[in-house]
């Protein structure tokens, strides 16, 4: 922000802040911009501001030198307005259990195949890249996994036919996968299956070698003592074992799945990462019972993703003959 204006606290001060498109730029400018605006196809400085647009033009004459705000963010080519952009960002960040399109397309005024559309654009942004490892200096691990979908009594029979096509599967599962570092962050992706080769690969990847990790008794944790401090809980008889248990994941499994069949009913498997990355987002940024992270510092971190990533309409549904994950 640039200092003129409070910022907002509430959804209630971000809807009316947010109204007034000058507000929205100053904020905009602010998180792309923070040093002065450049031209994002040349880099020159020295660009004009075409008050009447609302856009900046480059002095260099090339192709696109005219560009607004939205340009190289998820918003770009988005004819929906940024006054109704940042109120959707706000909501689906705050919201604990999540948000539908259907409340998002209500509040802002466009139709739910919009709000939908524009839901996925702000999830890829909450979407975060970790390259540092977890676990080390005494931190303790927790990977768990869980199984998401519906029931096959509970599908439309079209829907039955299309999600489980062959005999003998009985239910439409999507297998989840989480790794917790206690006090700190939580990663989670989708996996194929629960086989060892497929659980080790992940937790050598982002976890330090010599780190306790806490598992349930599942065949695929096996074979890891000679890695990792290993410490096994067995659910059959008990869940906690002095400081070996996985309650931290159940907790954040059993927040996912209250968001998906409470607030979106039904979740494509094709999507399902994306959920993932929702929640995800939100239990990074929770801070602490101490300090709780304030609704307009978590828009801010939403905000923060929105540069250099694109989701196309096509891309979203895999109409473009390309696979949706990024």
């Amino acid at each position: 922000m640039n200092g003129k204006h409070k910022q907002p606290k509430t959804l209630q001060d971000a809807v009316i802040f947010y109204a007034n498109p000058d507000n929205c730029l100053d904020y905009m400018v602010n998180i792309r911009w923070p040093e002065g605006v450049t031209c994002p196809t040349c880099g020159r400085t020295d660009v004009v501001f075409l008050a009447n647009q609302r856009k900046w033009q480059c002095k260099s004459v090339h192709a696109k030198r005219q560009f607004s705000a939205k340009v190289g963010t998820i918003f770009e080519d988005s004819p929906i307005s940024l006054e109704k952009w940042l109120v959707a960002v706000w909501m689906l960040s705050n919201c604990r259990n999540g948000v539908s399109s259907y409340e998002i397309g209500r509040t802002i005024g466009v139709t739910q195949k919009s709000a939908w559309f524009m839901m996925h654009r702000i999830r890829l942004a909450m979407q975060r890249g970790s390259f540092m490892k977890m676990g080390g200096n005494g931190g303790e691990i927790e990977a768990d996994e869980t199984f998401i979908g519906g029931k096959a009594r509970n599908m439309h029979a079209a829907t039955r036919a299309r999600r489980i096509p062959f005999p003998g599967k009985k239910d439409d599962k999507t297998i989840a996968f989480g790794i917790l570092e206690r006090g700190k962050e939580i990663r989670t992706m989708v996996i194929k299956d629960r086989t060892r080769d497929t659980v080790l690969p992940l937790i050598r990847e982002h976890v330090q070698t010599g780190t306790a990790v806490y598992t349930d008794d599942m065949s695929g944790y096996r074979s890891m003592d000679d890695e990792f401090f290993h410490g096994v809980v067995d659910h059959a008889n008990k869940y906690v074992d002095g400081r070996i248990h996985t309650n931290g994941l159940e907790n954040f499994w059993s927040l996912l799945k209250r968001g998906i069949s409470g607030t979106y009913v039904a979740v494509e498997p094709f999507h399902l990462f994306r959920y993932l990355d929702e929640q995800s987002f939100r239990y990074n940024s929770r801070g602490t019972k101490k300090n709780p992270t304030s609704e307009h510092k978590r828009f801010d971190l939403a905000m923060s993703g929105i540069v250099g990533k694109r989701l196309t309409y096509a891309g979203l549904t895999g109409k473009n003959g390309e696979e949706a994950t990024f």
